[in-house]
C-alpha cells in the first residue's frame, strides 16, 4: 500500500520575511518625496516663463527620471508589504510616518501631469493623455482616502498631542490640492459639455477640501513653534512643506482659471480668472513670508550640525509649487516680478533637488539609508 508523504506547513514569521528581503524592510513611504521632488523640477522648469535653449530637452530627461523611480518605488514597496507586513501596519500606526502615505498619491499625480506637460513629447500625446488619466485617477482615488484615514487613525489610533504637531501632518490633506491642480490638464481632453464641466468643478471641489484642512491644521504647527521652540534638526526642513498647499492652491486656481473658458460660460468663466488673482496674490504673499521664515530656520540648523536626511526632500516639491503659483500669476497679472520671482524660485528648487539628490544617491549606495 502507497503512503502519501504530506509536507507539513510551515509558518513564515516576520523574521523570516525580513531574512528575504532586508533592504527593502526600512522603506518607508517618505520615499515617494524624492519622486515628487523629481518630477515638479520637470513640470515647473517647462511652463517657467522664461525658456532657455536645452532647457526643454533637460525637464524631458528628468521627468523620465521621475517615472523611472516611481516605477521601481512602486515595485519595492510592493515587495515591503509582501515581506514585510507587520512593519507596514507599524507604519500606519505611527503618528510621525502614517502621514507620508500621502505622499503616494502627490508622487504619482506630478508624474502623471508631467507626463502631459513634458511626455508627449517623447511619447506622443495620445499615449500621454491615458498615462496621465490612468495616474490622475489612481491618485486623486488615494489622495481622498488618505485625506480621511490618515487623521481618523491620529484620532483614533494614535497618541498624539499638541507637542508633536508638525507641517508632516499637512500631508495627506494637500495630496487632493495637488489633483486640483493637475485636473486641468486633462479637461480640454474631454468632450464638451458636461465632462468638462464636471472635472473642472470636481477640481474646485478638492481644492476646497484641502484649503479647509489646511487652514485647520496650520494654527496647531505654528501654536507649536510658538511654545515649543524650534523642530530638532532632523524636521527642520519640513518647515518648507507648509509651502505646499499655499504654492500648489496657488497653482490649481491660475490652472483652472486657464481651462474654465472651455468647460462654463463666460460670466462664470471671467469670475473664476478674477478669483485666480484675488487669491493667488495675497497667498503667495504669505507664501513668501513663511519662506523667510524657513529658510532662517534652516539655516539656524545647518549651524547647529544638521545632518542629511530624507526630510532635505521636503526643500523639493513644496518650493517647487511656488515656481508654478508663481507662473500663474505671471501668465493672468501680465507682471514681470511675478515672472523674476518664479525663475528665481525656480534656481532654489534646483539647487535643493540637486544637493537631495546627490546625498540620497550616496546614501543608497553606501547602504545607510536603507539600514532602519
Amino acid at each position: 500500500m502507497a503512503t502519501t508523504l504530506v509536507r507539513p506547513r510551515t509558518h513564515v514569521t516576520p523574521a523570516v520575511r525580513a531574512h528575504k528581503a532586508p533592504s527593502l524592510r526600512h522603506l518607508g513611504p517618505n520615499w515617494y518625496a524624492s519622486v515628487m521632488g523629481t518630477a515638479i523640477v520637470a513640470n515647473a522648469g517647462a511652463t517657467l516663463p522664461y525658456q532657455l535653449p536645452g532647457q526643454r530637452v533637460a525637464c524631458q530627461l528628468v521627468w523620465a527620471l521621475s517615472a523611472v523611480a516611481l516605477a521601481a518605488l512602486l515595485t519595492a514597496r510592493a515587495g515591503h508589504w509582501l515581506h514585510h507586513r507587520d512593519q507596514a501596519r507599524a507604519h500606519l500606526l505611527d503618528p510621525a510616518v502614517a502621514p507620508f502615505y500621502g505622499c503616494l498619491s502627490m508622487a504619482l499625480l506630478a508624474v502623471g501631469g508631467g507626463t502631459l506637460i513634458v511626455g508627449k513629447d517623447l511619447i506622443g500625446t495620445g499615449a500621454a493623455v491615458a498615462v496621465d488619466a490612468a495616474l490622475f485617477t489612481a491618485g486623486t482615488a488615494i489622495g481622498l482616502v488618505m485625506a480621511v484615514a490618515v487623521p481618523y487613525l491620529m484620532v483614533v489610533r494614535h497618541k498624539v498631542e499638541a507637542g508633536q504637531a508638525t507641517p508632516v501632518w499637512l500631508l495627506p490633506l494637500v495630496a487632493p490640492m495637488v489633483s486640483a491642480a493637475l485636473g486641468p490638464l486633462l479637461i480640454p481632453h474631454l468632450p464638451a459639455g458636461q465632462p468638462r464641466e464636471a472635472l473642472l468643478l470636481a477640481c474646485y471641489a478638492m481644492f476646497g477640501i484641502s484649503l479647509l484642512a489646511t487652514l485647520l491644521m496650520l494654527p496647531l504647527i505654528f501654536g507649536r513653534l510658538l511654545v515649543g521652540g524650534p523642530l530638532p534638526l532632523v524636521l527642520t526642513p519640513t518647515l518648507f512643506l507648509v509651502l505646499g498647499p499655499l504654492g500648489q492652491s496657488t497653482t490649481a486656481v491660475n490652472q483652472l482659471a486657464d481651462v474654465a473658458p472651455q468647460s462654463v460660460d463666460g460670466t462664470l468663466a471671467g469670475a473664476l480668472g478674477a478669483f485666480a488673482v484675488v487669491y493667488g496674490v495675497p497667498v503667495m504673499g504669505f507664501a513668501l513670508l513663511w519662506l523667510a521664515l524657513a529658510v532662517a530656520m534652516l539655516v539656524r540648523a545647518a549651524r547647529n550640525g544638521m545632518g542629511f536626511a530624507m526630510t532635505w526632500w521636503a526643500l523639493t516639491f513644496p518650493v517647487g509649487t511656488c515656481v508654478t503659483g508663481a507662473t500663474g500669476l505671471a501668465h493672468h497679472t501680465g507682471l514681470t516680478a511675478f515672472a523674476w520671482l518664479a525663475a528665481a524660485l525656480f534656481l532654489v528648487l534646483l539647487t535643493t533637488w540637486l544637493l537631495a539628490a546627490a546625498h540620497t544617491l550616496h546614501g543608497l549606495f553606501t547602504g545607510r539609508l536603507l539600514a532602519g
